[in-house]
């Protein structure tokens, strides 16, 4: 089964305070028949998680108040296993290893472009059923 099959009506959450990438992603994951929420903050991204399930969570790293590993550490304990992806310009070895103790899946560098994104869901998705 191909990822555009796999992604329909999966509840998606992105975390970015960029706009830009909000907006292009809710373009990409709609016209997928996903269900996409795109907030600012990992602030925000907790109250998402509260009110709903999400199969996957794609979050920035360099976020207003807390950071996108914080966001991920404290997530990590819940009772779902979403797929988690974290992004950033700011990356080296050592962000990645950090990103990989807190729960991450995958670490994407900024910046990218929607086939890194696709890339990484397939590989995630054909290791860890969604």
């Amino acid at each position: 089964m191909d990822l555009l099959t796999r992604l329909r009506n999966k509840n998606i959450l992105l975390v970015d305070d960029d706009e830009w990438i909000r907006d292009s992603m809710g373009v990409f994951f709609d016209s997928e028949g996903c269900f996409f929420n795109a907030v600012e903050s990992a602030e925000a991204g907790i109250d998402a998680l509260r009110e709903k399930e999400y199969d996957i969570i794609i979050a920035d790293y360099r976020l207003p108040g807390m950071d996108g590993l914080v966001f991920f550490d404290r997530i990590r304990r819940s009772p779902v296993a979403p797929l988690k992806i974290l992004i950033t310009a700011h990356g080296d070895q050592m962000l990645a290893e950090k990103a990989f103790a807190a729960g991450v899946n995958d670490y994407i560098a900024k910046p990218f472009q929607m086939q890194d994104i696709e890339r990484s869901l397939t590989r995630l998705m054909n290791g860890k059923s969604i």
